[in-house]
């Protein structure tokens, strides 16, 4: 699941593949592009090296949850991704 990048991040940083907005509500109800949120979830697809005494804890296919508003929006071969510090990771899910 993988993917091999021609950027490679640094340090203690991840390269994060946000999944897709919810579509429609439990309900059935659909939800309209001025109306979904953000994702919080994702799937990490390139991790740094990690700092000198702290090693990475997540690797590349981890699906992870991370905090709202984290992360840098970054664009490689016109797919979105988040670029962020393993510290704004909360979770692997």
């Amino acid at each position: 699941m993988a993917k091999k990048f021609s950027i490679t991040p640094l340090h203690d940083r991840v390269i994060v593949k946000p999944a897709p907005a919810e579509e429609k509500t439990a309900g059935g109800i659909i939800i309209p592009d001025t109306a979904k949120e953000k994702p919080q979830r994702g799937t990490v697809m390139a991790a740094g090296p990690g700092k000198k005494d702290e090693p990475m804890t997540v690797k590349a296919g981890d699906t992870v949850l991370y905090g709202k508003y984290s992360g840098t929006e970054i664009s490689i071969e016109g797919i979105d991704y988040l670029i962020m510090r393993e510290s704004d990771i909360l979770a692997i899910a």
